[in-house]
């Protein structure tokens, strides 16, 4: 063998050694493990704020911050419902809440319903002033154009992730109807469709961020069952905290006001990926310090919104009851103050509000201008309008149509009484209906006040839309304030059974009263004869002869007395 030979079989041992190794190299490349870290949050409705039950964005911003020091690839994402809600917010119409979620660092946002409560245009002005994308890819114009980014693509180190926005086509009436003019709500199952369609080829995990939550007529439930493609829904809307798996979909919420941070661990591997759901509560971060920045930015808007709202209205003798399970389900003393503030300034018959509109309750003591901003944030008006009967009927069965279940349309009365029969079909249950003492009349004509966003539709009392505008007048919170001084500063409202809980009265119908008919008395005049007297009263002689017990049908007397039965 020549030296050139071994040389060459040399050469080719190495080549291929050298390949192996190469190839060997990358399969251990393959091999190693890429974490997906993402922090989400849902439905926070401007509980910027740190306090016990809330962490507050200071505190996600240390915990994102801290996040991002131990993981190279972590995302920020919410599920909605942040930009309106309290003072701070509403008095800056969101571009404070925009400053403090750029400061945390979110990624993407999707526009829930209370997101439309500035209007389309502001929601729009505010994206633009955001550093994260505002998504919303079922959200129409009328010329079919996209209001909102549609979706965003992350690079997560050799990972592509997709994840597209779903706001809820409740948002149609759950914000004021004016807010969403022209645009239409697509059924997020349809688009959930077509993005997966256009783009699952395209990336290596879908995420869903909706506003859709887990009740109602268009669900993230719904979603995950008839989309196929999706692996994991962010979602937002019900307030929820349970994390629920539907076939190779996970769900996942992080309940309200900021009360948690949700976090999602995903590891992808060349066996594919895992998904590691928990959540980090306002207990467990009690020792996280707030992140500086967040702190003083919340600091210069605090001090803005407190020289504002720090006078005093008046005071509460009891605890007025505003939380969301209790005002979407059954009379409160605070809805009662409510409807009462608007049926004495609008002088109606009657005075109707949605439980949905009712955000917060007042602890016992001074109630500032704060409070009752905080209670009634959306500054609707009062409006009056003169309808029939019949619609306050059918306004009362829409508010009770879901009941048990907390339905933000439930209606609070002034003025008015009403019972629900859970037992009957939606639609049918209310029943004994008293308007100021007497039953309704389902053709009488009342006024009835509200607030402008029923008025005009919203929550779904589309039945209002058509009846004109008999009256417009000030804001509920205005009406709520001037109401307690009016009062003498010094509230105690109280239950007084003006929405029951109870089984439909059975009516019990009285026999008739037996009417025995009276027999006809006729006086025997001088030619009569029975059988004439018989034809004339449309009987038979023998009739009238059994009748009158006579003897001889043939002898009667002039001015005898002839019973004449009744038929």
């Amino acid at each position: 063998m020549t030296r050139k030979t071994i040389s060459k079989r040399f050469l080719a041992l190495l080549a291929v050694t050298t390949l192996m190794l190469s190839l060997f190299s990358v399969g251990l490349a393959k091999e190693q493990p890429l974490t997906l870290v993402i922090l989400h949050t849902n439905d926070v409705h401007s509980r910027v704020d740190t306090a016990a039950a809330q962490l507050g964005y200071a505190k996600i911003a240390t915990i994102v911050k801290t996040e991002k020091t131990s993981n190279a690839h972590v995302l920020v994402l919410d599920a909605g419902d942040a930009l309106h809600g309290q003072s701070i917010a509403n008095l800056s119409r969101g571009e404070s809440i925009v400053e403090m979620m750029n400061l945390v660092g979110y990624d993407a946002m999707v526009a829930g319903n209370h997101d439309f409560n500035f209007g389309q245009e502001r929601l729009l002005e505010l994206g633009s002033l955001a550093d994260f994308a505002l998504l919303g890819a079922n959200v129409l114009r009328a010329d079919a154009t996209s209001l909102l980014r549609k979706y965003v693509i992350k690079e997560i180190g050799t990972k592509k992730v997709l994840i597209f926005g779903l706001s809820t086509p409740e948002t149609t009436f759950k914000t004021h109807p004016k807010n969403v003019t022209g645009l239409t709500f697509v059924d997020p199952v349809v688009t959930a469709r077509q993005i997966i369609a256009e783009m699952q080829d395209q990336v290596d995990f879908i995420i869903a961020l909706s506003h859709l939550g887990q009740e109602g007529d268009y669900t993230s439930l719904m979603v995950a069952e008839q989309v196929k493609g999706i692996d994991l829904i962010i979602d937002g809307h019900s307030h929820d905290k349970e994390t629920i798996t539907v076939g190779d979909t996970l769900i996942v919420q992080a309940g309200e006001y900021s009360a948690n941070l949700g976090r999602v661990e995903i590891t992808f591997s060349n066996d594919g990926f895992v998904i590691s759901p928990s959540r980090i509560s306002a207990a467990d971060a009690s020792t996280i310090v707030e992140d500086p920045a967040v702190v003083e930015l919340l600091s210069h808007y605090k001090a803005e919104v407190n020289a504002i709202q720090a006078i005093i209205i008046g005071s509460t003798q009891v605890h007025l009851e505003g939380t969301r399970d209790k005002v979407r389900t059954q009379e409160t003393n605070l809805g009662n103050l409510i409807t009462d503030a608007i049926l004495d300034k609008s002088g109606a018959d009657v005075a109707l509000t949605n439980g949905g509109g009712i955000r917060v309750s007042i602890a016992v003591g001074d109630i500032s201008r704060k409070n009752v901003f905080d209670v009634l944030p959306f500054g609707n008006l009062i409006v009056v309008k003169e309808v029939p009967g019949s619609i306050i009927m059918e306004m009362l069965e829409v508010g009770a149509r879901l009941y048990p279940a907390a339905n933000g349309a439930f209606l609070h009365t002034a003025g008015l009484t009403y019972s629900i029969d859970a037992s009957k079909p939606a639609l049918e249950r209310v029943h004994s209906v008293i308007l100021n003492g007497q039953p309704l009349k389902i053709d009488e004509i009342y006024l009835l006040a509200t607030n402008d966003f029923m008025a005009a539709g919203g929550d779904g009392y589309v039945m209002l839309k058509k009846y004109p505008i008999f009256a417009e007048m000030i804001s509920l919170e205005e009406a709520l304030a001037e109401y307690v001084a009016k009062l003498g500063g010094s509230v105690a409202p109280k239950l007084e059974g003006r929405i029951t809980v109870e089984p439909t009265p059975v009516v019990v119908l009285e026999p008739a009263p037996v009417v025995v008919p009276q027999p006809r008395t006729y006086i025997v005049q001088p030619g009569d004869v029975l059988w004439r007297i018989a034809r004339q009263h449309g009987t038979t002689w023998q009739v009238l002869q059994q009748f009158n017990s006579i003897k001889n049908p043939n002898l009667i007397y002039p001015k005898q007395v002839i019973l004449i039965p009744a038929s």
